[in-house]
């Protein structure tokens, strides 16, 4: 039985896509003012802003974005399917990427 190298051309372009798409972390930036900073408050270096409206009830997103334990797929994963009492923001995944990406220079 031959071989047929064809079949393995849409498996590599489906690997290359991934690695060609780089986050945005403005898109990520302006997405957490817009969803996270109700409940979160920003305060890290890297930060631009600090939307009023964040509570001391919940973890900063400098301090989850600092956290062992919350490594980047473990962020996806959670953005992905939240539980409550956060809300499913419904987000693409690109647009997962892009807060992974932004919350990654609060960690710095």
């Amino acid at each position: 039985m031959k071989a047929q190298p064809v079949a393995a051309f849409p498996i590599v372009l489906l690997a290359l896509s991934s690695t060609v798409y780089a986050a945005d972390t403005e898109n990520g930036r302006r997405i957490a003012d817009r969803w996270c900073t109700s409940c979160h408050v920003v305060s890290g270096r890297g930060s631009t802003t600090n939307t009023p409206g964040g509570t001391d009830a919940v973890p900063t997103l400098a301090s989850i974005a600092r956290d062992p334990a919350r490594g980047p797929n473990w962020l996806r994963q959670w953005l992905t399917s939240p539980h409550p009492p956060m809300p499913d923001l419904s987000l693409s995944r690109a647009e997962i990427d892009d807060v992974v990406a932004y919350l990654q220079t609060l960690s710095r």
